[in-house]
């Protein structure tokens, strides 16, 4: 697929994004070290999950499971080795959020009804929305170069040393559109991640909520509907979460297109080879949604409260 924008017009979109919406510099920030310190804490089952997804049985595969894939990493390269990829998503988690987040209130805005209240169907279109924008302005590039440091790692001559440095290859080698490979695959997970964990949760508030639209979440409500959505988004969409790895690695060539990429995994490893890594990325995606809802949740409200007193 062409890559639809270009570095000035993505960088516009997410400026007008961010406008529409009204995020004040403070929920950036509170985006960023939520999505910071998420990333921290699971980014290993992250790590493992993609190195699983990238494992082919064809070649033969090389872990034989999550604790052969933790155990053989820490063993050639220590227990930072599970931290391969960390920083493109570090980089990424402040734009990642805010578009996310913007986005989907700004159609949910245009999208409720009289009274206000935005029903679970019109939340599954908002949370497609939403997800769409972030895969193409932020999630896209973000998620390729991690998937291509990890592989990197796995090969028998890494070539990246670092973040930058492994930037600067990528697009030397491959051009700005070596950071998009995938992008079919990244905005048809990420639709429907969101489409699913807005939907669930949307759901699980109106339910909550009742006839009471003041009554008030806690944050442990609120986390364990984050960790309900995040959950439901994770069996509801692994298989293009595994086609997207595979499209964003550095073995990507082999496959024609995203169909290929989905036909060839089909043939060759089986229905089951779309579900690797499902069980380190529900751990990850569970205990992140969970998080980033919470705080989520917790800037808006103090945030309405300030301005009820400004």
């Amino acid at each position: 697929i062409q890559l639809p924008l270009k570095p000035r017009s993505v960088a516009v979109g997410f400026v007008l994004v961010c406008l529409l919406h009204n995020i004040s510099t403070s929920l950036f920030c509170a985006g960023g070290i939520a999505g910071g310190i998420e990333i921290c804490i699971t980014f290993p089952t992250e790590y493992v999950k993609t190195q699983l997804q990238l494992d082919e049985r064809a070649n033969p595969p090389r872990y034989r499971s999550i604790g052969h894939c933790v155990r053989l990493t820490i063993q050639e390269h220590g227990v930072k080795g599970l931290y391969r990829g960390l920083s493109s998503l570090l980089y990424g988690s402040i734009p990642k959020s805010a578009v996310r987040f913007g986005m989907f209130e700004f159609l949910s805005n245009i999208a409720k009804d009289s009274n206000g209240k935005l029903d679970n169907k019109r939340s599954l279109l908002c949370g497609l929305g939403a997800g769409v924008a972030e895969a193409v302005l932020v999630v896209c590039p973000m998620e390729t170069i991690k998937v291509k440091f990890i592989h990197d790692q796995s090969s028998s001559n890494p070539k990246y040393k670092g973040f930058f440095q492994g930037v600067r290859e990528i697009v030397r080698e491959q051009g700005l559109r070596g950071t998009y490979q995938g992008l079919t695959a990244t905005v048809l997970k990420q639709g429907s991640n969101q489409a699913i964990r807005f939907f669930v949760m949307t759901s699980l508030r109106n339910w909550y909520l009742g006839d009471n639209p003041h009554k008030k979440m806690n944050p442990f409500i609120t986390a364990t509907f984050g960790a309900t959505a995040g959950a439901a988004s994770v069996f509801g969409n692994t298989p293009l979460d595994v086609i997207k790895t595979r499209m964003q690695g550095l073995e990507a060539h082999k496959y024609k297109n995203t169909l290929d990429c989905a036909y060839q995994i089909l043939k060759k490893e089986g229905l089951l080879a779309f579900y690797k890594g499902t069980v380190p990325r529900l751990g990850r995606v569970c205990l992140d949604v969970a998080i980033v809802f919470v705080i989520y949740e917790e800037v808006v409200n103090v945030l309405n409260k300030v301005w009820k007193t400004a």
